[in-house]
């Protein structure tokens, strides 16, 4: 059994409420990875299924491991942000309660960014799998979000897609200079895109992490945003504009937050309003150019903001990195016990 260190370079988080069938895995899968400097700190959002028992039990194995219990649901996204205020690692990381690891994940991650000072997290490539471990999903990440230039950096997260980054390793000083996820659909999002503006984000090109898909992730927005927050579930309180207006102005206030010249931060406000004009008119008429004969209202947009924001380029929406199906099975790569089929 792996000792624990006094002060490890890495610090797992893992938020959890209810998540007593799945549980036993994912824990399994951090603890059974060949790099082992970390210290893994469960918080039970008050859970009242078998969670507690689960991670009591691992907590008495395991002297890496410690358990803390929220006395009263706080919501997904504090319980989130908690852990990272109990944090001692140089780097963080966040685990979900249901994905799974390859078995060299967190050393390759942490690897990546001793090699690579200026980048401000890590992450592999992921894989979508389905209860039983079987992959129902895949795709790459934008390249530009390694760019040296924080531009391109921010212009990639608004356009390129936003890969899924939220369960990367971060350095940890870095991660707590933002303010970390936010309450509205998309919090992850901006947050990811303000990291970007302070530094490199690393993908290690292997298909080493296994995001979980089930049932009971597939909701709405006002859903979620209720999950993150329970104050968020009065529509009137919330209306989907406002949850809107605040996702746009995460964009903003990271711009703002981030020291950049002027020059820097009116780019990225033009890409901004791009993305913006790009979101309003998402889809063209199938076979017909972007054009002021046939799509003029597209066209005229995209013109707008090519003369009058700053910034250079037209308005480009590509979706994000795709490969062919990966040729991985998963049983091979996760440490820990197997799932039975």
């Amino acid at each position: 059994m792996p000792a624990m260190s006094e002060s490890p370079r890495l610090t797992i988080g893992l938020p959890v409420y209810n998540g007593e069938s799945l549980l036993p895995e994912a824990i399994d899968a951090l603890l059974g990875q060949s790099y082992e400097d970390f210290e893994l700190v469960i918080s039970d959002n008050a859970s009242t299924d078998g969670t507690a028992r689960i991670c009591r039990g691992y907590a008495e194995q395991d002297p890496r491991v410690r358990y803390i219990r929220q006395p009263l649901n706080i919501g997904l996204v504090a319980n989130h942000n908690f852990l990272v205020g109990q944090a001692r690692g140089e780097f963080f990381k966040w685990a979900s309660h249901d994905d799974l690891y390859a078995r060299d994940y967190l050393r390759v991650c942490v690897g990546a960014l001793d090699e690579n000072p200026d980048a401000v997290l890590a992450h592999a490539w992921c894989a979508v799998i389905d209860e039983n471990r079987d992959l129902i999903r895949w795709s790459g990440y934008p390249e530009a979000t390694a760019s040296p230039r924080a531009i391109e950096r921010f212009r990639a997260m608004l356009f390129d897609g936003k890969g899924d980054w939220t369960y990367a390793v971060y350095r940890t000083s870095v991660l707590r200079r933002t303010p970390l996820h936010a309450t509205y659909h998309g919090g992850d999002r901006t947050m990811i895109t303000e990291l970007a503006l302070h530094g490199r984000l690393l993908q290690v090109p292997e298909w080493m992490f296994f995001r979980r898909d089930h049932p009971g992730q597939h909701q709405g927005t006002r859903q979620w945003s209720a999950v993150y927050d329970p104050g968020r579930a009065s529509r009137l309180r919330n209306p989907a504009i406002r949850l809107y207006a605040e996702y746009v102005w995460g964009f903003v206030a990271a711009v703002r937050r981030v020291p950049m010249p002027g020059t820097d931060k009116r780019e990225c406000y033009g890409h901004l309003a791009r993305w913006l004009v790009s979101r309003a008119f998402p889809v063209n008429q199938p076979g017909l150019p972007v054009s002021l004969r046939h799509q003029p209202v597209i066209y005229l947009a995209r013109r707008l903001t090519g003369l009058f924001l700053p910034g250079s380029g037209g308005l480009i929406t590509a979706e994000p990195a795709t490969s062919a199906r990966p040729d991985i099975h998963v049983d091979d790569l996760v440490p820990g016990r197997k799932v039975r089929k």
